[in-house]
């Protein structure tokens, strides 16, 4: 079982992997502006109960995915951060994931008796290129986090992992292309490449999605949004792999 919280809304783009957010893809079909970051209606939905049973509205034992429209540690949402760490704390019976990109920032936002970290909650760092995954992940091995997951989207070139012994210390790795119309290229090799990497460390994988453009074997594939999901699972190279909403 799995549910959405997006405490905050609205993000700052940051690296090359921000370039062409879907996050701002969205938001501006819907007229938004996506550089406001603002508090949403559903801050404080974790701890929701029901009028007439008293009960959590969100079922123990769910994996609630944290902050998808927005960064977890932007410096815009320093001051709700502690409410949001306070309501994870009390709900220790569910599972919270969030992703990053700005790791580097870890260390100043975490609550006073964060210790070795919340058993759970997992905090995924995301590399979009060599440059990114040489600067964020020795910082991302480092931090007192218990669950760690690095996210490889949009992979928009060839990453080596190697340096970083990533089966001392990574649970899961995802990989994927990049989305929307304007999409930059993902070579297929680059998914195996990583893919082979974990199955060599044991660690489970995921092809998440194909992206936009794909090329394998020699030949571009524009694939469209609606099959980059469904033909990515029919490369049948996941390893390991369980999903988190079931």
């Amino acid at each position: 079982m799995a549910s959405l919280w997006n405490p905050w809304h609205g993000c700052h783009k940051l690296s090359e992997g921000c370039k062409h957010c879907y996050v701002y893809r969205g938001d501006a079909r819907r007229g938004i502006d996506s550089t406001i970051v603002a508090q949403t209606k559903n801050f404080d939905v974790p701890i929701r109960k029901k009028k007439r049973s008293g009960e959590y509205k969100i079922p123990s034992g769910t994996n609630v995915y944290t902050c998808f429209t927005s960064d977890f540690f932007i410096d815009a949402a320093d001051q709700w951060r502690a409410q949001a760490w306070k309501m994870m704390k009390e709900r220790s019976d569910l599972h919270f994931l969030m992703i990053t990109k700005r790791i580097d920032r870890f260390s100043q936002c975490i609550p006073d008796d964060w210790g070795d970290g919340y058993d759970n909650v997992t905090i995924c760092c995301t590399v979009e290129n060599q440059d990114r995954a040489d600067y964020r992940l020795p910082i991302y091995r480092e931090a007192p986090i218990k669950h760690k997951m690095i996210m490889c989207e949009p992979l928009l070139e060839r990453i080596d992992l190697r340096p970083y012994n990533i089966g001392e210390w990574v649970e899961h790795v995802t990989a994927g292309g990049e989305s929307g119309k304007d999409a930059r290229v993902c070579h297929f090799d680059w998914i195996m490449e990583i893919r082979d990497l974990c199955v060599e460390n044991d660690i489970p994988f995921w092809f998440k999605q194909t992206g936009a453009r794909l090329v394998k074997g020699g030949k571009l594939y524009n694939i469209p949004r609606r099959l980059q999901h469904s033909q990515a699972r029919k490369a049948n190279i996941n390893y390991k792999y369980r999903s988190l909403t079931k």
